[in-house]
């Protein structure tokens, strides 16, 4: 077996019963880059793998087993559950994400062979929730019934905007109106959660551009929303253009105008928010997602994915196939480890939960973070209801600057 010196060990961890626990699995290929985007994705021109599979339709995984391909990375996903839940233990599994990247890649086949895998090591709840991501552009009406004869139970479509322009900007390759259709299809396959991501913010974006994209997505009958705003991250080809003086960054008080606008249109709409970036009709809120915020566990898959057990969170190797090279030697494909304990893990505690728009616990806070909060009601930033602080309309908008100032 081979020593890999660069990998660190993990510690012992194991989940808490009372908590809920999920499983992220990370998918890291894309046809194409979007320019954007800083995610732990790969093309097959950067992995030197040729094409990848995927077209409408969903092709089965093709390619010798090596971690640029993706069947090589399929194997050694296949071994890193096996030892996780060497790991884990007996837990039953309450939501599974598939997130890339763009799973929709792996095509029908392939996404089902994933969820295959975790079955294999785990037990879902009789109720978990199963998402996958999508982009419009590599689904299918086949893909969907396939999705759902596996077991999916939720489709997360990456659309950003309605408007050419717009995604021009964003170097997005799909139609404007792949995106509704494919919600409309994977209705059609039995899905009955939905979502859509929109940004918002682009450069060249109008407030009318916005609305359509909204009225679009509502249009397609989805029961689930998510909109960002956009960010110009370093390393990224819009962080050049930027630079540049091609396109100009992105305002603040423009993106502020433009959540308040979506959000006035979603509500009316039936879709409300339950944390600060995501709307949802009832019963239509991402529980996977709500882990992550509520103080929920996870193990995470695949390159790059982060992983949180017990005060344990760990992230995996970045590279595909330094990712397979590991696992073909049997090792955990982890890259570091931190324990949140402290300080660090109070500020997360309070940073995530008070996104949530059922609030954080007042008793989760010190004595002087207590004294803070009539200062920021006074601000009209947020609210007590019952014990719990709540952020107000307003206070969404600055919701970093409200937990800063709560926690002093």
């Amino acid at each position: 077996m081979t020593v890999h010196a660069e990998l660190a060990q993990l510690p012992p961890v194991s989940p808490n019963r009372e908590r809920p626990f999920g499983i992220y699995i990370h998918v890291p290929f894309c046809a194409t880059r979007c320019g954007y985007c800083d995610f732990n994705t790969y093309t097959p021109g950067e992995l030197g793998s040729g094409d990848l599979p995927g077209s409408a339709g969903g092709a089965d995984l093709l390619g010798p087993p090596a971690g640029a391909t993706p069947e090589g990375w399929l194997a050694a996903l296949r071994v890193e559950l096996r030892l996780a839940a060497a790991r884990v233990g007996s837990v039953p599994v309450q939501t599974v994400f598939v997130g890339g990247g763009t799973p929709s890649l792996l095509g029908g086949a392939g996404l089902a062979a994933v969820l295959g895998a975790v079955r294999d090591n785990f037990t879902l709840a009789a109720d978990a929730e199963v998402t996958t991501e999508a982009n419009p552009e590599s689904t299918s009406p086949a893909l969907f019934e396939t999705l759902r004869e596996a077991g999916y139970t939720r489709l997360s479509l990456g659309m950003q905007s309605s408007a050419p322009r717009v995604l021009a900007v964003l170097d997005r390759t799909h139609s404007p109106g792949r995106a509704p259709a494919a919600a409309i299809e994977a209705r059609a396959a039995g899905f009955e959660h939905v979502s859509i991501d929109l940004i918002y913010g682009t450069p060249g974006e109008t407030d009318d551009d916005l609305c359509r994209s909204v009225d679009i997505a509502l249009g397609a009958g989805i029961d689930h929303l998510s909109a960002y705003a956009l960010v110009v991250e370093d390393g990224t080809a819009l962080a050049r253009r930027v630079r540049r003086g091609e396109i100009t960054r992105p305002d603040d008080d423009v993106l502020a105008q433009r959540y308040e606008l979506l959000d006035a249109r979603l509500s009316a709409a039936g879709l409300h928010w339950y944390e600060v970036s995501n709307w949802s009709r009832p019963g239509g809120e991402c529980r996977h997602n709500l882990g992550y915020w509520d103080g929920g566990e996870w193990w995470g898959a695949g390159p790059g994915a982060h992983g949180f057990l017990g005060a344990t969170r760990w992230w995996n190797v970045k590279h595909p196939n330094a990712y397979a090279q590991a696992l073909a030697d049997e090792a955990l494909p982890i890259a570091d480890f931190e324990q949140l304990e402290g300080p660090e893990r109070h500020l997360e505690d309070v940073m995530l939960r008070l996104r949530l728009r059922r609030g954080l616990a007042v008793q989760r806070l010190s004595e002087a973070e207590r004294a803070r909060i009539p200062a920021l009601v006074a601000d009209g930033l947020v609210t007590d209801r019952d014990g719990r602080l709540v952020l107000t309309d307003h206070g969404r908008l600055l919701a970093d600057g409200v937990v800063r100032t709560l926690l002093g």
